[in-house]
């Protein structure tokens, strides 16, 4: 298979984890006799440094002539502290999300057996779980109607949610259910918004139509607990924008870093593959930085074109990565100097070597090939 794939490597660790995942899927095109080619852009601060703008638009013609996007991470402490900026990194991944008509966004949750002490919660409570958050991505108060009171002491910002832009997402996130454990959760705030009582109303009115698929109604208040009570009650948990950025943060806590969780984001024509983190900017170039979301993002792209053995092998170097502690500091206590980059050559290694199990940890700590 060919494949165009722009890369937007962003700000902070954006560009670090990126390089891992572009190297993990050269490996693959090569084990797998597949052409991808790779294109980059500019978005988020560093584009705004040369160009003045968040999301420059050759970097929207690029990612509109690419079959997908794989993107790193977007933000500056620059813009973060300042309340006043009318321009800001995050309108770069906010505009391409709008550009490229990216309105489902879809986030796995999975307790690593391995991972399962890494987490601050309760083992008994999180083993087993794996649900997938189903996330509007371009609607709703991201992207509703701001205003500013000429005075600067009364602010507003209005969500707002039309009937097509709930059914969309409603659709694929019950047919995920029907192929995984046929269990949907809507999140919403019904008993507040009347933004939340149409999304309640319009779910009921679809759910008919999957009569295989068991639906319950979860306010976000109680979401946000239960998911950290008893997150193996979930399946498909299916929300609004807003509810969906703060629960997929939420969630890695249960995997123990938000380093590990990858996502899509997938429009009509256009797909774009992303870890949830981001930019953490004091990490930086410090080699410190956890790829794998990224890398397992690269995995989704594969399985978003039907490459299901591909995918599959990225998932299994990802899988002994974390068994044998190839990990970067924030899951690793056995080996202090495994690097951002020693995480992409260990898997890219384990994709060239899938049947290869003798590792030899001294060539690890070389910096040589992980596998002989």
């Amino acid at each position: 298979m060919k494949l165009n794939i722009a890369v937007l490597p962003g700000d902070g660790i954006g560009p670090e984890v990126t390089a891992q995942a572009v190297k993990v899927l050269k490996a693959i095109a090569m084990e797998f006799n597949h052409v991808f080619t790779f294109r980059k852009a500019l978005v988020g601060s560093s584009a705004m440094d040369k160009t003045g703008n968040p999301l420059p638009e050759e970097t929207v013609n690029i990612c509109k002539e690419a079959d997908a996007v794989l993107f790193g991470a977007i933000g500056s402490p620059a813009y973060d502290h300042d309340p006043d900026a009318k321009v800001r990194p995050e309108q770069g991944l906010l505009g391409i999300r709008k550009a490229l008509g990216l309105h489902t966004n879809i986030r796995p949750v999975i307790a690593y057996e391995d991972l399962l002490n890494k987490s601050s919660l309760k083992v008994k409570q999180i083993k087993d779980t794996n649900l997938v958050i189903y996330r509007e991505l371009t609607g709703g108060i991201y992207f509703g109607e701001r205003h500013l009171s000429d005075d600067g002491n009364t602010a507003s910002d209005v969500c707002t949610y039309q009937r097509f832009e709930i059914e969309r997402i409603a659709h694929g996130a019950f047919k995920a259910a029907q192929s995984r454990k046929r269990k949907l959760t809507l999140v919403d705030k019904a008993n507040v918004l009347e933004s939340s009582r149409l999304w309640r109303r319009i779910v009921k009115e679809i759910a008919l139509q999957y009569s295989n698929v068991e639906v319950s109604y979860m306010y976000i208040d109680n979401a946000a607990m239960e998911l950290i009570i008893n997150p193996r009650q979930f399946d498909v948990i299916l929300t609004e924008n807003m509810f969906g950025d703060i629960l997929s943060e939420e969630a890695s806590v249960i995997v123990g870093s938000i380093g590990l969780l990858a996502s899509a984001s997938l429009g009509d024509k256009h797909a774009m593959f992303e870890p949830i983190h981001g930019a953490y900017t004091k990490a930086a170039n410090k080699g410190i930085a956890n790829p794998i979301a990224s890398i397992l993002s690269a995995a989704m792209l594969l399985d978003h074109f039907g490459l299901d053995d591909e995918a599959a092998l990225v998932r299994e170097g990802v899988d002994k990565s974390l068994k044998l502690h190839i990990t970067t500091p924030d899951l690793n206590n056995k080996y202090d100097n495994i690097s951002t980059t020693k995480v992409g050559d260990f898997i890219e290694d384990f994709i060239n070597n899938p049947d290869e199990t003798n590792l030899n940890f001294t060539n690890i700590h070389l910096g040589q090939s992980t596998i002989i």
